[in-house]
């Protein structure tokens, strides 16, 4: 005769109680890669961002046309002879740049400029291989999905079309008069590096989450933060575009007072260069107006985002706008003070470097609009 049980009896207590959540069906068994390809992209990000670091630091000491060939094997290796040394600087001096601006340059000199484009080149090569092992290693595992190899492999066509493009930039200061390298080639290279930057971050970001909670998150997107930070990140990567375009005609050294330009509003000689489009190119006066003004109006922007943030319910949306609104101050205080010390290069390499971490926050809050996780009542 079976005992008659109360309907408040526990049942199976002698069975662990596991109350983990393990994730949905579509996530289970298949998650063990998340955290590889995770570590990867972040070295990868790593080297990118030291990569536009050194970039930035070559530029501003005028070392990019140092070395005046481009050769991918051979290349790698450094003169390591007296007679190595002094071909090299004869390649060097039949350039415009030294004709023009650094005759009479010592071998003790070119050999310090030297060294930043050889370096520069090397991490280059670095991060290549750097993605090239990661990008075979991983899919030898055979452990992740056909979409995350698409993307790996578009992270890499990114890299080898921004080491084209390196030496496209190179070579238009090679010849002709010019004694640096085209600008608007400048800001094709910086921007592409930006974009590789913001494409391996928002990996990161995704790889890092579950299918299932990707999907169950964007449910609670946050219609009007997607639009702020996507109205903000184009503008943000346009204002990136007319700073490179200010570092590739040395714009920034030129009108040192602020907030005026040689006691001007906008200088009288914006438009003086012909045909018309090449002032806003080639014209310093232009180029460091237009990019003042984008960046007031970008700060205009992003105290409207702040202020509105205010409202939302979701406590790391506000965190998020008010660090993107804090760096935008950063930004144009570096900025001003780049301008006013006539941009040495300690200076301006700061103005670059938040650059990147402007793009990051502006990035990592989109995301949480895009994708925002369950949060607490209490915080």
């Amino acid at each position: 005769m079976n005992k008659s049980r109360n309907i408040f009896e526990d049942v199976d207590i002698d069975k662990p109680n596991d109350t983990s959540f393990k994730g949905g069906y579509i996530d289970q068994g298949r998650d063990e890669w998340r955290l590889g390809v995770s570590r990867w992209m972040k070295i990868l990000f790593i080297l990118v961002f030291l990569m536009v670091l050194v970039g930035g630091l070559t530029r501003l000491t005028d070392s990019g046309l140092s070395i005046t060939e481009w050769n991918v094997i051979k290349g790698a290796i450094p003169p390591l002879s007296d007679i190595a040394w002094a071909l090299e600087f004869d390649k060097y001096k039949n350039i415009p740049e030294y004709q023009l601006q650094n005759k009479g340059m010592s071998l003790g000199d070119f050999k310090v400029i030297y060294w930043w484009e050889w370096g520069h080149r090397q991490l280059g090569r670095f991060v290549g291989l750097v993605w090239l092992i990661g990008f075979v290693y991983l899919n030898l595992r055979k452990k992740i999905p056909n979409e995350w190899k698409f993307r790996m492999l578009f992270v890499g066509l990114l890299g080898g079309l921004q080491g084209a493009i390196g030496w496209w930039m190179v070579s238009s200061g090679l010849v002709g008069r010019m004694v640096d390298v085209a600008s608007y080639r400048l800001a094709t290279h910086l921007g592409l590096a930006f974009i590789i930057l913001g494409t391996l971050f928002w990996f990161v970001m995704r790889v890092e989450r579950t299918d299932v909670d990707l999907m169950q998150s964007r449910r609670r997107s946050n219609l009007q933060s997607i639009r702020w930070t996507s109205l903000l990140l184009v503008l943000s990567f346009w204002q990136i575009l007319l700073g490179a375009l200010v570092a590739g005609i040395d714009a920034g050294r030129g009108y040192i007072d602020w907030p005026m330009m040689n006691g001007e509003f906008l200088p009288s000689e914006s438009f003086d260069y012909n045909p018309l489009w090449t002032n806003f190119f080639e014209n310093p006066a232009l180029v460091q107006f237009n990019h003042r003004i984008l960046g007031y109006v970008l700060m205009a922007l992003g105290i409207a985002a702040w202020f509105k943030s205010r409202s939302i319910a979701h406590r790391k949306l506000r965190i998020g706008f008010k660090a993107i609104l804090i760096m935008m101050v950063a930004q144009m205080v570096l900025g001003i003070v780049t301008v006013m010390y006539a941009a040495p290069w300690y200076i301006a390499i700061f103005h670059q470097i938040g650059a990147v971490v402007l793009i990051v926050l502006i990035l990592q809050t989109k995301f949480i609009a895009n994708f925002p996780q369950e949060q607490s009542v209490r915080s």
